[in-house]
């Protein structure tokens, strides 16, 4: 025995798509697709701007301090920097215990001017990129502070170096006369 179908009447109206159906179907598909782009955008900033990459990584060496010449107070310190993470870091800021004034040792920057003159000139900070190196010399980029009274070549001078990202890195220099070790 088989079952009659029953009859599309007026109380059973076959079910057509309305525009309205359609526009809430595609507005419930359109919601999370739109959710996505947004979150892909934002991860291209995020990547773009270098926020993406692993954190940098610190490693400080060849600390130096030049033995000041006669009676200079001023002398100039020199570091090389490695950062092997993925992100730039910054140096902000260097301290030493033994500078002679008590003061904070400056970042400095060497620089001619148009009578063939040398002059330092004080810097906020210094950039260490991601994968790449900070080579400070007598020539570019060092750490300017105030000598202590009775230094000596081969005497050990205590640092610590404050990077925006890195932290607080605690390392020596050693005091050697200016030409060597350069």
């Amino acid at each position: 025995m088989t079952t009659p179908m029953p009859e599309r009447t007026a109380a059973h109206p076959a079910r057509r798509p309305t525009r309205r159906r359609i526009a809430d179907g595609l507005l419930a598909a359109l919601t999370p697709i739109a959710a996505c782009g947004v979150a892909l955008g934002g991860l291209t900033t995020w990547a773009a701007s270098g926020a993406a990459g692993s954190p940098a990584r610190i490693a400080v060496t060849d600390g130096r301090v030049f033995l000041p010449f006669g009676d200079a107070r001023d002398t100039a310190a020199f570091f090389r920097i490695t950062n092997t993470g993925g992100a730039d870091d910054r140096l902000v800021k260097v301290t030493s215990p033994d500078d002679g004034d008590g003061d904070d040792a400056t970042l400095s920057r060497h620089r001619m001017s148009s009578g063939r003159m040398a002059y330092a000139q004080t810097v906020e900070s210094a950039r260490v990129p991601a994968g790449g190196s900070l080579a400070m010399s007598p020539y570019g980029l060092d750490v300017t502070l105030r000598t202590r009274p009775g230094w000596r070549a081969g005497d050990v001078v205590p640092f610590t170096l404050h990077f925006e990202h890195g932290g607080r890195v605690d390392v020596s220099a050693v005091v050697v006369r200016p030409g060597e070790g350069e």
